[in-house]
């Protein structure tokens, strides 16, 4: 089964992040998972913040993923591949709360299957 499970943001800058989410948005930091990963909540939406390496201040690039939870990573992935679907992390890759894939759809953007850890 696959339902939404949050928009992950990639920021240069983990604690300016949350502070902005916070202050000015009025998100509440639901879960950490680790130094630089925090799941944010504004009623019932959810949004990942992540630090990376990967996401600069520039605004002609955007570190938003939009993230579908599996309860199965693995036929996820193989879905994907029958349907020929490009992929950016193509084999199950760990992460605090599990496993995920990124792949992105015929348009460009970015999206991720996350399967948490039982």
């Amino acid at each position: 089964m696959t339902q939404v499970c949050a928009i992950s943001i990639y920021v240069p800058n983990v604690e300016k992040a949350i502070e902005f989410y916070k202050n000015v948005l009025g998100f509440e930091v639901n879960k950490q998972y680790g130094p630089k990963l925090f799941t944010l909540v504004h009623g019932e939406l959810p949004i990942v913040i992540e630090e990376s390496e990967i996401a600069t201040d520039n605004a002609s690039t955007s570190g938003v993923v939009l993230t579908l939870k599996t309860d199965d990573i693995h036929q996820s992935l193989a879905v994907l591949k029958e349907h020929n679907v490009e992929l950016i992390i193509g084999e199950p890759a760990d992460c605090p709360p599990g496993k995920y894939i990124i792949f992105r759809d015929p348009f460009g953007n970015v999206w991720e299957y996350l399967q948490f850890m039982k």
